[in-house]
């Protein structure tokens, strides 16, 4: 059986940078369960895996525009650092992640410096602008459970469990 839409790929990968840094993989667990064609994984990889089957291994490159968008400045903002107080215990610093009220709703940002009392924060994805290289072996390949497609995700081991 192929991969192709709404049937579930369960793959073993590794991702890596332009540097040849690991970001992340799944090595020492089980592998990872999607199912194709729906937006599970990032665009660039999906189209690579389709056609594939059980024991295909691949290596890929995808750029920015097919995984996570080119670095966008003007989600970039400095706002004052009294904006965040009363956010817990923990004390503001450069790297933390932070939940930030925007007009697209709750949005996660990286707090990338802080000056005085100015803050900067980025939206952008951590991977945003990141040319990606990923090596990837097939694992399995199922047809995907009605209540899966009407969930959006796999379930069961390497998927999402309830």
């Amino acid at each position: 059986m192929q991969i192709a839409k709404n049937k579930v790929g369960f793959i073993h990968y590794e991702l890596k940078n332009e540097k040849g840094e690991i970001l992340d993989s799944s090595a020492g667990r089980e592998p990872l369960g999607y199912i194709q064609g729906i937006g599970n994984l990032i665009p660039g990889l999906e189209k690579e895996l389709e056609g594939k089957k059980t024991g295909d291994k691949l290596s890929v490159v995808i750029a920015p525009e097919d995984a996570y968008g080119k670095f966008n400045p003007n989600a970039v903002h400095v706002v004052p650092k009294s904006g965040f107080q009363g956010e817990g215990n923990e004390e503001l610093q450069e790297g933390m992640r932070v939940q930030v009220d925007s007009n697209q709703g709750v949005q996660i940002a990286m707090v990338t410096k802080i000056e005085g009392e100015n803050v900067t924060l980025d939206l952008n994805h951590p991977l945003a602008g990141v040319t990606l290289y990923f090596s990837v072996e097939i694992m399995g390949v199922r047809d995907a459970e009605a209540v899966e497609l009407e969930h959006g995700h796999v379930h069961g081991p390497g998927g999402h469990h309830h």
